[in-house]
């Protein structure tokens, strides 16, 4: 089982800005921040700490590449530090598990179990199936 998404919008950060409920996580440097579109609402764990990996198509490598999560999760979004993937931007592909980022791995993270994410995926997201 594979959760993607997309980058939905990106911003600069200055040193000191914060980013997330509470504004849990600050910036330390100069940053670019990319809001992706997938929350808890729609069954990414919202205890996910900052740093939890996230992959992001780079297209300079045409490869995917880990991004930190920044700030908690919202209920329908989440924000990763792509400041060190220039190529990445709006519309970049997104994986949050699946062949890049193990479900077990996100799940250990998180605090909980990989069928547990499993069953959190709501209807809202829409499922492909795929004879692989």
């Amino acid at each position: 089982m594979k959760l993607k998404s997309a980058i939905m919008a990106v911003r600069e950060l200055s040193i000191g800005e914060r980013v997330g409920y509470g504004g849990r996580w600050r910036a330390s440097r100069e940053s670019r921040i990319a809001t992706v579109a997938c929350g808890y609402g729609d069954g990414y764990p919202r205890h996910a700490p900052d740093g939890t990996p996230v992959a992001v198509f780079d297209s300079a490598s045409q490869s995917f590449v880990r991004a930190p999560l920044v700030g908690r999760v919202s209920m329908d979004m989440l924000a990763i530090d792509i400041t060190d993937i220039p190529s990445c931007g709006l519309g970049s592909p997104v994986e949050l598990w699946g062949d890049y980022i193990k479900a077990d791995e996100l799940a250990s993270l998180a605090g909980t179990i990989a069928y547990e994410l499993f069953c959190s995926i709501t209807t809202r997201v829409p499922r492909l199936l795929s004879g692989e």
